[in-house]
């Protein structure tokens, strides 16, 4: 009787600490998913995947469950929930996800095609468009969510059609038109909270050295790659300085508050100075953005 009574007592306890956790739900594609990194399928046990599992029977952590990670060794109580399709913009979200996504959350992190529209790169209406009927959404079931948009980083694949607009210019370009993209959809849907200057991040970690911003000719000697194989996608430091950059936007606390030795750049293969280096940047754009962090 004793057994049952501590089992029950178990089971109540774990019930009152999820009713207690900050519900977030990461929109996006591969670039949220952690394509072509070992950020796809991170901890994919410790967030919900609210689509099916893929032909392997895997399930995706990547950018949520690394930000998982981060609030966990921050002490912070946040259930995370991710929504991610390859190839699929806020429209597909919207038509075909709405069902599944029509919950009441209490923070939720939008990505979209990297180009802003596939067919007409660096267009932001269908972003627009469809974040204004998402947005809606979500304040009709929840009016404190706090809806954010993650503005993505520049792409060096330059072979694609899709970056056409942006070939030939400076590679920092593409990231700062998505973030331009991104305020315009958030001036049109007032009730969201803003724009995740993830890109930016990226920017500043080629301007500062940390990043090489050119894989085509090798990495530089003590910088890393932020893009995968296919210089389209994140490699697992670009995923890090993504998910940093989220934690510090949501949670406010500072990035370098979790320090040199967090387990998640570990686990990924970053070095302790390494790490830093990330953080550090992190830290520096979200306080460019008048982003105003906890060191706890």
């Amino acid at each position: 009787m004793r057994k049952i009574f501590c089992i029950a007592a178990s089971v109540l306890a774990l019930s009152a600490g999820a009713a207690s956790a900050r519900t977030i739900l990461f929109i996006g594609n591969s670039f949220t998913l952690g394509s072509g990194s070992a950020a796809k399928n991170y901890q994919a046990d410790t967030v919900h995947d609210l689509n099916p599992p893929d032909a392997r029977g895997k399930t995706i952590g990547g950018e949520g469950a690394i930000f998982k990670e981060f609030t966990k060794e921050a002490g912070l109580d946040y259930d995370v929930s991710v929504e991610v399709v390859g190839g699929k913009n806020f429209d597909f979200h919207y038509t075909e996800k709405g069902q599944l996504l029509d919950r009441a959350w209490d923070e939720v992190v939008m990505q979209s095609y990297s180009q802003l529209n596939k067919d007409k790169p660096g267009d932001p209406s269908l972003v627009i468009e469809y974040s204004q009927k998402l947005d809606k959404m979500f304040h009709a079931r929840n009016p404190n969510v706090k809806v954010w948009f993650q503005a993505t980083w520049s792409r060096a694949d330059y072979s694609s059609p899709e970056i056409a607009p942006w070939k030939g210019k400076p590679i920092d370009q593409m990231a700062k038109d998505v973030y331009a993209g991104f305020e315009k959809a958030r001036s049109a849907s007032p009730d969201t909270a803003g724009v995740i200057p993830v890109g930016l991040a990226w920017n500043r970690a080629w301007a500062t050295g940390v990043a090489d911003s050119d894989p085509t000719d090798g990495i530089g000697a003590g910088k890393l790659n932020l893009w995968t194989y296919d210089s389209q996608h994140g490699s697992n430091a670009g995923y890090i300085l993504a998910a940093l950059v989220v934690f510090g936007q949501i949670t406010g606390r500072d990035p370098l508050s979790l320090g040199d030795r967090e387990h998640v750049a570990m686990d990924l293969g970053l070095s302790p100075a390494q790490m830093h280096a990330l953080e550090q940047v992190a830290h520096d754009e979200l306080m460019a953005h008048g982003v105003k962090l906890a060191m706890n």
